[in-house]
């Protein structure tokens, strides 16, 4: 479908000013408004074949015309497409002075990234399984229930209660304590060295078995449904919409309470060298509708850890949500880099 310098030129103008005011676009005021070199009936002209191409349409017998979601999808390729070689005009925040928590990181990064866009913003935090252990304790809660504290190098805490069929020296749980922060510190989690610290059979057999029921700590957390999400934003985005805009957005807060529904819609957008826009139908598979997101992926050089996102309804302002989310991804990368490398 190729347009003509001028098409894309009035199709910018028409999404950018429907974005802005919620009302069709009409030839004669998108004339005087955009200070366009052409007469009305020339735009005129340049708006129906647009609609023929599928990029617009009229919602009633009105002249004024409104994007689809194939419309916003060439436009916001086209923005995607001028991005300046370094991300700029995105909110900025401030990584806490203990570089290891990372999960302060992400709940801020997610709370700017809504407060600016007025969007829902989503970050997904690095899996458990790219960690490392950095301190374990072995509590016991009651003779039969000890609690496994394990902290991770990103400052991530998972505790977990293993029950035991019979009470347990204290000795060996502190014996299990010390053992655990001399030998797995430092490992990544679910690794095969530390499964085999685990299973060391130097040790004795007493040892071992307690060690076994501890296991799943270090070895079941990885698990992908294990993987955290930040949420921010949802008052604002409801708050925003308009009325026909509403039950989207509602379908879309659904969307949140089913965690791997979210999860395989927030892989979608994990790319490292740009942002990526998916509008309307494309979003079909993961049970949305009328909404868009648009989304990037940050980590390190060599893969990718996690992604931000924003989700809001087509009629959004994508040049601003481009910009925000290629900002706070690079922020992201350039925190885990340095979080990675003290780990």
């Amino acid at each position: 479908m190729p347009l003509t310098p001028r098409q894309r030129e009035i199709l910018r103008r028409v999404v950018e000013e429907y974005v802005a005011t919620g009302q069709p676009v009409g030839s004669k005021g998108l004339v005087e408004r955009a200070e366009l070199d052409v007469s009305p009936s020339t735009v005129r002209n340049e708006l129906a074949e647009l609609e023929g191409f599928g990029l617009l349409t009229h919602p009633h017998t009105s002249a004024g015309r409104v994007p689809t979601d194939r419309g916003y999808r060439l436009y916001a390729g086209d923005l995607l497409e001028r991005l300046e070689p370094r991300p700029s005009g995105g909110p900025s925040f401030a990584a806490p002075a203990v570089r290891t928590e990372l999960e302060a990181v992400m709940q801020q990064a997610t709370e700017m990234l809504a407060d600016a866009t007025r969007l829902l913003a989503l970050v997904s935090a690095p899996p458990l399984a790219t960690t490392t252990v950095r301190h374990v304790e072995v509590l016991l809660l009651q003779p039969q229930v000890a609690l496994v504290v394990l902290i991770t190098s990103t400052g991530g805490v998972s505790k977990r209660t293993v029950a035991f069929d019979a009470p347990v020296d204290t000795g060996l749980a502190g014996w299990a304590r010390e053992y655990l922060n001399e030998t797995v510190a430092g490992l990544q989690l679910g690794s095969g060295l530390l499964r085999r610290r685990l299973e060391d059979p130097s040790l004795s057999q007493r040892e071992r078995a307690f060690l076994a029921e501890l296991a799943p700590v270090f070895i079941d957390s990885t698990a992908a449904d294990d993987q955290r999400v930040f949420v921010g934003g949802a008052a604002g985005l409801l708050g925003d919409v308009r009325a026909d805009e509403r039950e989207a957005c509602r379908h879309l807060l659904e969307t949140l309470e089913r965690r791997a529904a979210l999860l395989e819609l927030l892989g979608a957008t994990l790319d490292l060298r740009r942002p990526v826009v998916r509008v309307g139908d494309e979003l079909d598979a993961s049970g949305l509708y009328d909404v868009a997101i648009v989304g990037s992926g940050y980590g390190l050089a060599t893969r990718t850890l996690g992604s931000v996102s924003l989700l809001g309804p087509v009629r959004m302002d994508y040049d601003k949500a481009i910009r925000a989310v290629r900002a706070a991804a690079a922020e992201l990368s350039r925190y885990v880099e340095s979080v990675y490398e003290e780990s």
